[in-house]
């Protein structure tokens, strides 16, 4: 256990599964009181047994980020059970398949309600005890918010968004002691590509990864953890992001061949 985050109150939002369940677990075995966000309210409660049974805290919100109401509850009921906020972590996420010929603009626009609005709204009504405690607040984003995706219009445009709210909260919160960090994971075994919305707005379905081959969420948590007792700024997982990162300034037009070709690659790819 790391003391450092004993005691630490701690929003997690997508803490159903993926990332989310598996950083409110880490959260939650240092010693923090959790707070679980997410629309299942079943798989929610699960979790939170689960966690309660190892004598760790835990609770949970029935949430919608992309609602601006569901946020502010899940906000003031946190602070009335645990009476402040440590950590936010804005983990709740969608994505999607389709090229932005074919794409029905409600794509677009679930995505921004989630992946973005679902991070403003949430920081802004933590945000009043994230800096009275000089805490944290981490944005769970993708390579897609460093470089566009091919296929992924929506969702680059979104981690691009968000990336843009964050380092711009993060500056005007200098002299306060907030501490702001967005992470990248690779490609992480998740649900995230069985959900991923395709043109006409449905669910994919299935994974076109190998899932067993990708990054497992408990790897993602752990650096997540890792991360703010450092109190990093960027942290990008992997060393194809990091060269995205640093190449796409340099030599953008590579990287663009080479994302065309990765996404193209895909099985049923919209990318030809």
């Amino acid at each position: 256990m790391n003391k450092l985050f004993k005691d630490k109150v701690v929003i997690v939002t997508g803490a159903s599964s993926g990332i989310g369940a598996a950083t409110a677990r880490e959260f939650a075995a240092n010693g923090s009181k959790v707070m679980l966000a997410a629309r299942s309210e079943e798989q929610l409660s699960e979790i939170v047994k689960e966690i309660k049974a190892l004598n760790q805290e835990a609770s949970y919100v029935v949430t919608d980020v992309s609602r601006e109401t569901d946020c502010r509850n899940l906000v003031e009921k946190t602070v009335e059970k645990y009476s402040t906020v440590d950590i936010l972590i804005n983990n709740a996420g969608i994505s999607m398949r389709a090229v932005f010929d074919d794409v029905d603009l409600k794509v677009l626009h679930n995505l921004m309600n989630v992946n973005f609005w679902g991070t403003v709204y949430c920081t802004k009504y933590a945000l009043p005890y994230l800096v009275a405690n000089k805490g944290s607040v981490v944005g769970v984003s993708s390579v897609a918010g460093f470089h566009g995706l091919p296929g992924r219009t929506g969702y680059s445009a979104s981690k691009f968004a968000m990336h843009g709210f964050l380092e711009t909260i993060r500056i005007e919160n200098l002299k306060r002691g907030l501490h702001v960090m967005i992470i990248a994971p690779g490609f992480t075994a998740t649900e995230i590509r069985k959900h991923a919305l395709l043109a006409n707005g449905s669910e994919q379905g299935f994974s076109p990864r190998k899932e067993e081959k990708l990054m497992t969420p408990e790897y993602v948590a752990k650096w997540i953890l890792k991360g703010i007792r450092k109190k990093k700024r960027n942290k990008i997982l992997t060393w194809i992001g990091r060269l995205t990162a640093l190449f796409q300034r340099i030599l953008p037009d590579i990287v663009d061949r080479a994302y065309y070709i990765e996404m193209s690659r895909e099985p049923d790819s919209p990318i030809k």
